[in-house]
């Protein structure tokens, strides 16, 4: 239903609407609003901000068409404005538009021309509402969406993409936040919901700095890729950041003593990346899978707050880099043997 603000210091104008537009008012195609100045016009938007149309005149008391124009364009850039005067000079018809005015009448009025021009005006409206909708949820689906598929969406390239799999060599990085569980319970949701998205935002720069990717949140997990030159190293240097930004964080209040730390699991090597998930349902998962992805996530689990755990074979890779600490052999979920940790200092 298009919602129209008529406004005009003529009383005997909001009757012949009335009656030149009773079925559309009647079939609620049409809802009107009246106004006799524009300071009660912008009162009446301020109640009902749905309002799409105004038809206004100009020579009003209080606040006349033309002020009431850019004061619209100021504040309610979405609504759009008919001029409906007797002055169809052309300096008022140019000031008129110069102010925003998609269109202009003259009185006396010709309902004929009047309902096209209302009709065009919603038709525009509409448009306009639809891109806003539209770049509003291209901007949600980027929250979601690697930046990468997003650059195929509109081509041919994009089903073939998104069907595509393949093995890449590559580091990938678990992050858990200790004890957020037990703090969770014991503040309203409202704030675990800003304090775990904070902690979030931290993670996801300090990965973003060194060239790696989010591939998903887990409860209060990350899981991170990288890829390309150096990716191991990059990892690690994002997860030490990681770690050292949490380590400066203080504890929640005095009387929440929580203090936030992380442990960290980092593994490197061959995995399949590609779309996991239901295609019946529609709900597929751009991610990576494959023994070294689980041995990051075992890693992880294995590790206390405040470490950053690696692997031999990754020890081996980055030990002239990096200061290591030899932890020992320890046994990982689903691994026949034992395997050798290490934990990176710095």
């Amino acid at each position: 239903m298009a919602k129209i603000l008529v406004v005009d210091d003529e009383t005997d104008l909001e009757i012949l609407i009335k009656q030149k537009f009773r079925q559309k008012i009647r079939e609620n195609e049409y809802e009107f609003t009246f106004a006799v100045n524009g300071n009660e016009a912008l009162k009446k938007i301020q109640l009902d901000p749905d309002i799409n149309i105004v038809l206004s005149d100009i020579n009003m008391p209080e606040m006349d068409g033309l002020t009431l124009l850019s004061r619209l364009s100021e504040s309610s850039p979405l609504i759009k404005s008919v001029i409906v005067s007797a002055y169809g000079d052309m300096e008022n018809i140019r000031t008129a538009m110069n102010r925003g005015a998609f269109d202009f009448i003259t009185k006396p009025i010709n309902f004929e021309d009047l309902t096209l021009t209302i009709e065009k005006t919603i038709k525009h409206c509409i448009q306009i509402r639809e891109t806003l909708e539209a770049i509003r949820e291209n901007s949600i689906l980027k929250m979601y969406v690697d930046e990468t598929v997003l650059n195929f969406m509109g081509g041919r390239e994009f089903e073939s993409s998104l069907m595509a799999n393949e093995s890449v060599d590559a580091s990938v990085v678990f992050v858990d936040i200790c004890s957020f569980t037990t703090i969770s319970e014991n503040i309203p949701p409202d704030d675990v919901v800003k304090l775990l998205n904070s902690y979030f935002d931290i993670m996801v720069k300090e990965i973003i700095d060194q060239g790696g990717y989010i591939d998903k949140f887990i409860g209060d997990a990350v899981m991170a890729v990288f890829r390309g030159d150096y990716h191991l190293d990059r990892a690690i240097d994002a997860c030490l950041a990681i770690r050292a930004s949490f380590e400066k964080k203080p504890a929640l209040s005095k009387k929440i003593s929580y203090s936030p730390q992380v442990s960290i699991g980092i593994n490197s090597g061959e995995m399949i990346s590609g779309n996991i998930g239901s295609a019946s349902l529609k709900r597929l998962d751009y991610t990576v899978i494959g023994d070294t992805v689980n041995t990051a996530q075992r890693l992880q689990s294995a590790a206390d707050p405040g470490q950053i755990l690696i692997n031999n074979i990754s020890y081996e890779k980055v030990k002239e880099s990096f200061n290591c600490r030899k932890v020992g052999e320890v046994s990982l979920k689903n691994k026949a043997g034992l395997v050798i940790v290490y934990e990176v200092l710095g």
